[in-house]
Formats: structure tokens, sequence, C-alpha cells
């Protein structure tokens, strides 16, 4: 695969470690290079669950329009007025956090929303997964990396492909 290269170095989300430290949330103006809208009937309902329980912050709002959610950079929600969702889509969003996050963000939703989280549960892909269902239908996905471990079937499954992990 050598049309690949290390691009870390660009990137909010820290090497994967038990004690890994979560960056602080961006403040900063930039052209996002991706974001998700999410239509809601109710958007300061809304707004205080992406707040309180997933840990964004309202980065701006346009009273009764739409609010301007952020975590980490890179990390864009735009909550719009509208018509929400009746069922849960298949898609999902995934947003990037560290280990220590996970169980603080998974109890914050749930006093929030009981039910609406799935997991925590690790995955073969070396992370560990929590699946929370939004007020608004959406399926949101945060996903925290295991430390690397280069002897583990992760690393040899990724080493098959053609894909050699960093070293720490």
């Amino acid at each position: 695969m050598p049309d690949y290269f290390s691009a870390f170095e660009m990137s909010p989300v820290p090497v994967p470690a038990v004690d890994a430290v979560a960056p602080e949330i961006y403040r900063g103006i930039y052209g996002m290079p991706m974001f998700v809208t999410v239509p809601t009937a109710d958007l300061a309902v809304s707004a205080d669950f992406w707040i309180r329980g997933l840990g964004f912050i309202d980065l701006f709002s346009v009273p009764g329009r739409l609010t301007h959610l952020r975590r980490w950079a890179f990390q864009d929600v735009l909550l719009v007025a509208g018509e929400q969702a009746v069922e849960v889509p298949a898609p999902s969003v995934s947003f990037a956090c560290v280990l220590s996050q996970v169980d603080e963000i998974v109890a914050a939703c749930e006093e929030l929303l009981p039910g609406c989280v799935e997991g925590p549960k690790q995955t073969p892909w070396n992370t560990v997964d929590a699946e929370v269902v939004t007020p608004e239908k959406v399926r949101v996905v945060l996903t925290a990396a295991r430390p690397f471990d280069h002897s583990s079937p992760e690393a040899k499954g990724l080493a098959a492909l053609g894909i050699e992990a960093p070293q720490a």
C-alpha cells in the first residue's frame, strides 16, 4: 500500500493509551471538512442532551433555527429546527474519544435518556465503542482506541493487509 502515509500529526486524536488525555474542546473557527446536520423538533432539548450527555459545547446558536455544537477539532454537529426522524436509521456517525471518557459519557447519557446506550464493548478493530441513540433518533458511536499491541491478532490482521501500525 505505497500510496498511504502517516498523517497522525494532523489529527486531534491522541495516541491510544490507557491514560490518554482528551484534547481540549476546540473553539476556533475553520472551514469544516465534515459535519453532521441533525433536524430536531426541540432545539433546547436536543442541545441539552448533546452538551450534557455527549460532551459537546454550544459553539454558537441562532435562536429557534440552529445550534452549532463542537467537541474536538473536526467534530461538528449542526442541530437545525425541523422534522426529526421517527425511527432510528441504519447509518451512524462516530466521534473519537479517549478510554477514560467512555464510561462518563455512557453514564451521562443514561441519566438524561434511560435506555439510550448500548455498550460499551470491545471491537475487533481495537476500540471500545458505545452506541447512543439521541432524542432526535441519531445513532452516535463514541469510539476510543485501545492501546495497540503489535503482537495482537488485530496487528497481524492489519499487517496481512499491508498496513503497518505506527511504532509508539
